[in-house]
């Protein structure tokens, strides 16, 4: 039995004309096709080492820090904090154009996530720009005032105990959200909304309900608090009018005993749709098809992160295929106009929770947590990748991943869900594996072949969003505030600037009047993932801040 991989010979191909993000930055990963890849070169490898910061800005939230991805349209900057403070920047300079400051939300149940305060970005679509919110809003702002147009509940954190804290996806006349909760005794969904009014359009519930396919992979009525939460940005592919997302786990998180009927085949479909990768119709949101990738997850390995999509020749075929990785860092190639299974890679240098994958998908080998005792395993639920996001490089043909190498402790236990509550129920300390001097690595993989190109170790963690650019580079930074480059095709390092505080957000570029920059969002992220990474290294200073810095080579230069 071979594992892991189905070799695919492939050539880089462009997905759609709208590949690659050129002046403007106009979605969280980019394009909707979340490549995180800028067709800019005019900073390219020969004179990176010349770039200096051109403005920097101060948010002045440092409630969580800094770690959304910026937005650029026609010049003009988007940026959010933590507390959905939404600032217009003049892209040149940074000038302040208009300031939103979101008011103090509404209380959500003590405890859960909706106590966390975190917002990765804005989305920005017919002459508006969207966020959600702590408690649990989509707003709509005036583009050029940053007034405000209009406002809508999604859900009550007093009863859901989740929150929103991903860029919104704009998709034709609609703005698509998901939202957390799957760590809760909540059943997540999706949401599009019209972008105009703020009339709901459609709703998809992750875990179906009585009488929906897929009911019958839940245990009695575990469903209703099944968790699944799609909690980050999904993708969108034009010509097939399909919107993609990964979706997250099943809650809880640890035991199965209540949602998993005993003798259970778990190869394939349990606990439906959770740990999945999905395609909904953009305009309908009915599922099109769904590609579980951990059935009966017991791991916290959901799929919720971003959705790749590009066309590649596979086999002297050109396919579109898209590439997702979820946070156990096994990542899955399929055919994204039907879901099928293409081939998958590993990416940790260190696990044991399967021995690998057969040639038609399926997880092979679990090692499972077990009610009573503690296992560690490897990665740790923080992941081997975090929500931050890999980028493609259309010119290498290469993905470029920030990968963790980091373990767990798991004591599960059986304790009954209390609606919108933690129901994740066991308790895992994260801890370092042995005998390794670094512990995470920037990586460049070609996805078609499963083949790690180069590695580039690190002896912390890696935390922050990667960013391609045409310019042969590959950006990033560390969690002691040095924001870096490196050569995308050899892994070398080209360039770093200390910029005072950790990364945890996503770098971008985009160019005004002819000048390319490059802009990175520093200021660690000390709670969650952030601060638990930073326990496991209490004698370094992972720095905290909200602070934009942005980068250009000295005027005049070539």
């Amino acid at each position: 039995m071979r594992f892991l991989l189905i070799l695919l010979m492939a050539l880089p191909l462009y997905a759609q004309d709208n590949g690659p993000a050129r002046a403007d930055w106009l979605h969280y990963g980019g394009t909707q096709l979340s490549w995180r890849y800028s067709a800019l070169d005019q900073i390219n490898t020969t004179n990176v080492r010349n770039l200096l910061p051109a403005w920097i800005f101060q948010t002045g939230d440092y409630a969580e820090n800094l770690h959304s991805t910026p937005i650029v349209v026609d010049g003009v900057m988007y940026l959010i904090s933590a507390r959905a403070q939404v600032n217009a920047l003049d892209a040149a300079t940074g000038r302040v154009i208009w300031q939103y400051r979101y008011p103090t939300p509404r209380p959500g149940i003590p405890g859960s996530h909706s106590d966390f305060i975190q917002n990765r970005g804005v989305a920005v679509g017919d002459g508006k720009v969207f966020f959600g919110t702590k408690d649990n809003f989509v707003v709509a702002l005036d583009q050029k005032s940053g007034r405000e147009v209009w406002k809508v509940s999604v859900d009550d954190p007093k009863q859901c105990g989740c929150n929103i804290t991903a860029a919104p996806l704009v998709v034709k006349d609609k703005v698509i959200i998901g939202g957390n909760g799957g760590d809760q005794a909540h059943r997540g969904y999706l949401t599009a909304f019209y972008a105009k009014t703020g009339r709901l359009a459609w709703r998809w519930y992750v875990v179906p309900g009585p009488g929906e396919k897929g009911n019958e992979t839940w245990k009695g009525d575990s469903w209703r608090f099944g968790g699944g939460s799609p909690w980050l940005t999904g993708s969108f592919d034009a010509d097939l009018n399909l919107v993609y997302w990964g979706t997250g786990n099943a809650a809880a998180d640890f035991y199965d005993g209540d949602r998993v009927a005993p003798g259970t085949n778990k190869t394939r479909d349990v606990n439906l749709y959770t740990a999945s990768v999905v395609a909904l119709d953009a305009d309908t949101g009915k599922l099109r098809w769904y590609y579980q990738e951990v059935p009966d997850d017991v791991w916290d390995f959901d799929s919720s992160y971003e959705v790749l999509l590009m066309d590649r020749q596979i086999r002297g075929q050109t396919r579109k295929i898209l590439v997702h990785m979820n946070k156990s860092g096994l990542t899955f190639v399929l055919d994204r106009a039907t879901g099928q299974y293409l081939g998958s890679f590993n990416v940790p240098e260190v696990f044991n929770w399967i021995s690998g994958v057969t040639d038609d998908g399926k997880l092979a080998g679990r090692y499972e947590p077990e009610l009573g005792e503690t296992r560690s395993f490897c990665p740790s639920a923080a992941g081997a990748k975090s929500w931050n996001s890999m980028a493609y490089s259309p010119r290498t043909g290469f993905i470029y991943t920030p990968t963790n190498e980091i373990c767990t402790d798991v004591t599960p236990n059986d304790n009954k869900p209390e609606e919108g509550r933690f129901f994740m129920n066991g308790a895992f300390p994260m801890k370092l594996p042995p005998n390794r001097t670094a512990y995470s690595h920037v990586d460049a993989w070609d996805p078609a072949t499963g083949k790690r190109i180069w590695s580039m170790p690190y002896k912390f963690v890696l935390l922050s969003s990667m960013l391609a650019t045409a310019g042969d580079l590959v950006f990033t930074g560390d969690p002691e505030g040095n924001f870096f480059a490196l050569d995308a095709r050899t892994g070398n390092k080209l360039w770093s600037f200390q910029t005072g505080a950790g990364h945890r957000g996503s770098a971008i570029s985009y160019s005004v009047n002819g000048r390319q920059y490059v802009a990175a969002t520093s200021g660690w992220h000390q709670t969650l993932v952030g601060g638990a990474a930073a326990g496991l290294f209490p004698n370094e200073n992972f720095r905290l801040g909200s602070t934009l810095v942005v980068f250009a080579l000295p005027e005049g230069t070539k």
